[in-house]
């Protein structure tokens, strides 16, 4: 059969040949191909069992072929598993059978047990606290607790095969959306889902698109934002890795309903692999016929192309993201006009980030209805994490819009630890922190956009970052305000100058030289660059230290009036001490500190000068008695 699908019916019999071909298919070994697990040896894995399994004269399939007659175990190099703290992952279908941490010197084992003989290598599944084993994927309490969407296919498929994503039902969203639908229906479904930007602000996708649909121009572009710049932030990374097709999809579909004809996908180049996977898609897509002139003999016609960014974090904000793709400088402008009106070459442009684009394909084929039975009203669907910090279980989730912190972080996570909850930071350097104290229980608070707003907190892409008691909050905030200080495009005088006048602020309180007047600054600061900032990144800066201000307060105080970090992180504030009870007199940190800042007599207790003392810590791991400590 002929690669190239000219027609509906073409795709329809092409669905039809890739599916028997899958059939074939009597086992399938998916081996985590996302950065994660690429970072663990997974390719080293991939090439181990594919040579393996050659030797012992299983056939394998690893690019789903055409025209065979005969049964085979595939072997495929998947997207992001999720479940990143286990990693590498390898998964064999159909029984769902979950192998973590796998080495290449596991592979020959797996494939005695697993493949030639039906059995399970119990030393690489899943065992919780209590020592259950849990063989299957589905069983696992991270995995059992998540309703995949936009992550449905990240992990189950070939990622870098057309035709399996064709078998599955690919592309199925576009020929319904080209031969049952209008442009008013299309975008009426994605309205009626409530579907909206999984970004950053949670505006409603199906307004966008009408806006952009009803503008008069010839041209118009639909560019996907997947630049994302949040610390910790890795889920639309894992979407581009690991269903690059869905995010064609998703942008095809929004070409349809608001007639435009050219794509733009925006990418930072720290995302080698993505865009790696991505330019593969496109390029098979043109092959198949499936991007270009007259797709599927219809009369729409749609093209694509990657642009890389240079890792600038404003760039994440829509109007820098378009002057960066025109060769400009990445910094925002003034709005109105907005990117709907006057976007991408001055065009109406639709867009939106990964997440929101591989949320459209099932709503399409499922419909509004189906999509509406996840999450509150206004805010339905799922929302992909990035789950990362002082938890159990990090990784890559989905849960449904209004599950509760409390259920992410310990029915999903696992829990907290090496110590009891403290904050999570969400939203990124744009968010805000949430806590438990005597007066707010954030654990409670249902995850979605209206809930967090209420609360100063948002929902941003989706980073979310746990901590338990042993982090600072000040310097939490100090960290956040340095990531931003340092990303400012320096456009406006709020953003440029405010926060690197707040990050001096905050340098100095965990530095010890704060006073009280300090946190008034902060304060009006803060919200004076919120009000009077440029763009959106501008106005969310100083939600890290906002929040924690509200809700850590304490701690600042303690910082500015007792000169005390109370979670002993900020060593400006430590002091080292010797206990004279256990102090044998051996000298020898007199002899290790650097700046002598330590006498003493042999075999008598020696002391420390608090006035010389760096901090450097040197002392406390020369000593053999365990007689320094930090106060």
């Amino acid at each position: 059969m002929n690669n190239r699908i000219n027609t509906r019916e073409d795709l329809t019999r092409a669905r039809a040949e890739y599916q028997k071909s899958l059939a074939l298919q009597h086992k399938k070994i998916l081996i985590c191909g996302g950065t994660g697990c690429v970072a663990g040896g997974s390719l080293d894995i991939y090439d181990r069992m594919k040579v393996l399994m050659e030797e012992k004269g299983i056939k394998v399939d690893v690019i789903l072929q055409q025209e065979t007659h005969e049964e085979s175990v595939g072997i495929k190099k998947s997207g992001c598993h999720g479940f990143c703290e286990m990693g590498p992952l390898l998964r064999i279908e159909p029984s769902g059978l979950l192998y973590l941490k796998v080495k290449v010197d596991d592979c020959e084992e797996i494939i005695e047990k697993s493949i030639l003989n039906d059995d399970v290598v119990e030393r690489l599944v899943y065992h919780d606290k209590e020592n259950k084993v849990f063989e299957k994927q589905d069983e696992i309490p991270f995995y059992k607790q998540q309703t995949r969407v936009a992550l449905e296919r990240c992990g189950q498929i070939n990622a870098e095969s057309i035709r399996e994503y064709i078998a599955i039902g690919g592309y199925a969203a576009v020929e319904k959306a080209l031969f049952e639908m209008t442009q008013e229906e299309i975008i009426d479904e994605v309205t009626k889902a409530s579907l909206r930007g999984r970004g950053g602000g949670g505006f409603p996708t199906g307004r966008k698109w009408s806006q952009v649909q009803r503008q008069d121009s010839e041209v118009k572009y639909v560019v996907c934002n997947g630049d994302e710049g949040d610390p910790g932030a890795f889920m639309d990374r894992s979407m581009m890795e690991g269903d690059p097709h869905c995010v064609i999809e998703g942008m095809m579909i929004a070409g349809i309903a608001t007639g435009a004809n050219y794509g733009y996908i925006y990418v930072r180049a720290e995302y080698p692999l993505a865009v790696e996977r991505l330019e593969t898609a496109i390029e098979q897509a043109k092959r198949y016929g499936l991007l270009g002139e007259n797709i599927l003999g219809s009369d729409f016609s749609f093209d694509l192309q990657i642009s890389q960014g240079a890792g600038a974090f404003v760039c994440g904000e829509g109007s820098a993201l378009t002057a960066s793709i025109e060769g400009h400088r990445g910094m925002p402008r003034v709005k109105p006009p907005r990117t709907v009106e006057k976007g991408l070459f001055e065009k109406p442009t639709v867009l939106n980030n990964v997440e929101t684009y591989c949320n459209v394909p099932p709503i399409i084929v499922r419909g509004s209805e189906w999509y509406k039975t996840y999450g509150p009203e206004n805010n339905h669907g799922t929302k992909a994490f990035a789950l990362t910090g002082n938890v159990q279980n990090t990784g890559l989730i989905e849960v449904p819009m209004g599950t509760t912190l409390k259920e992410v972080i310990f029915d999903v996570g696992g829990g907290v630890k090496d110590g009891e909850f403290k904050a999570v930071q969400i939203g990124g350097p744009s968010g805000g922190c949430l806590c438990v104290t005597p007066t707010e229980d954030h654990l409670e608070l249902p995850l979605d956009f209206d809930s967090l707003k209420k609360v100063g907190a948002m929902i941003g892409s989706g980073g979310l970052v746990v901590m338990n008691d042993k982090n600072c909050m000040v310097e939490v905030a100090r960290f956040f305000m340095n990531f931003t200080q340092n990303e400012s495009c320096g456009k406006c005088v709020p953003c440029r100058e405010g926060t690197k006048r707040m990050l001096e602020l905050l340098t100095d309180i965990v530095e010890g030289r704060g006073t009280l007047e300090h946190l008034q600054i902060l304060e009006d600061l803060g919200n004076t660059i919120s009000e009077t900032a440029l763009c959106g990144l501008g106005k969310t800066a100083a939600s890290p230290v906002l929040s924690t201000l509200k809700y850590f307060r304490d701690e600042y105080i303690a910082h500015v009036v007792d000169k005390k970090c109370p979670a002993g992180q900020c060593t400006a504030m430590l002091s080292y001490e010797i206990q004279s009870d256990l102090c044998k007199g051996c000298s020898l940190c007199a002899k290790k500190c650097p700046v002598e800042a330590i006498s003493g007599e042999i075999k008598s207790p020696f002391k420390i000068d608090q006035t010389k003392c760096i901090k450097c810590g040197a002392c406390m791991e020369s000593c053999k008695f365990s007689a320094i400590k930090l106060v």
